[in-house]
């Protein structure tokens, strides 16, 4: 797929994030320039069934379609991979044995069982059959681990060295609360985290993303840090922030005082 192949060729890739179920998304994705849409089942209430309907509409105008399960469940990854998703994101992941499983989910389905546990550990070998059978069946699947907190920080290197992991994204609101620091996206100390893990990606082979709902000036600066799957904002943040600008617009042009609050959405 197009969004595999960006990456294996070191360029970047663009895309955003869907919170709601519309079944005319097509016509705005589709004059964008998107190479995937991030779904998220964490903190959205979006079904299985929502999800596998906004999979499939992506997949046939060729744009990839990565989704977050609720939790490390590899039994969730497989769920959401059988709805249509390619990528499969998982949260908070502190332990190698997390992510090991969800590797085993993304990259190693049907195989499930003390003989998938096994072939994680390097005990048991698959036949040559079997191996090619579970690679062209997932092929084109991708694994993606949350960093998010400060134990994942303190063994990032062994976290990201595991086989079969692909990416990392980088989950900016739950790391600034982890280090107590909350949403301070600009604090000297939670720069330094986000370089850490670009640079520990780098060294594994891994290619990094980071969720910002901010203004398109954020995701520069990072790209140029090592940023290459830029994930960009949600259909809620640009709603909330279009529309706030415009009534403070039409209100200010007849003379009232724009009285909205200077908050935002809560970053996802």
């Amino acid at each position: 797929m197009e969004f595999l192949l960006k990456l294996q060729q070191g360029k970047p890739v663009y895309g955003t994030c869907i919170t709601s179920f519309n079944p005319l998304w097509p016509k705005v994705w589709r004059g964008v320039g998107l190479d995937f849409v991030f779904l998220d089942t964490e903190h959205i209430a979006l079904d299985r069934v929502q999800v596998s309907h906004i999979c499939q509409q992506l997949l046939g105008d060729g744009i990839y379609p990565i989704v977050r399960i609720p939790s490390p469940d590899p039994f969730r990854a497989c769920q959401m991979i059988d709805a249509g998703a390619k990528g499969i994101v998982a949260p908070y992941l502190e332990s190698a044995s997390q992510i090991r499983k969800l590797v085993g989910a993304v990259k190693y389905r049907p195989l499930k069982g003390d003989k998938l546990e096994e072939t994680l550990e390097g005990k048991n070998k698959l036949s040559p059959v079997l191996s090619e059978y579970i690679e062209t069946h997932n092929r084109g699947s991708f694994c993606i681990a949350n960093i998010e907190s400060v134990p994942a920080m303190d063994r990032l290197d062994s976290l990201l060295s595991i086989e079969g992991l692909d990416a990392v994204f980088i989950g900016p609101h739950d790391l600034s609360i982890s280090m107590g620091i909350p949403e301070q996206y600009d604090h000297p100390d939670f720069e330094a985290a986000v370089k850490k893990i670009i640079d520990t990606c780098k060294r594994n082979g891994l290619a990094v993303g980071i969720h910002f709902s901010e203004s398109p000036e954020r995701q520069v600066k990072w790209m140029k840090e090592g940023i290459n799957i830029v994930i960009h904002s949600s259909d809620f943040a640009l709603f909330y922030q279009r529309l706030k600008a415009d009534i403070s617009t039409i209100k200010t042009a007849h003379g009232e005082f724009s009285n909205v609050d200077t908050g935002g959405p809560e970053a996802i």
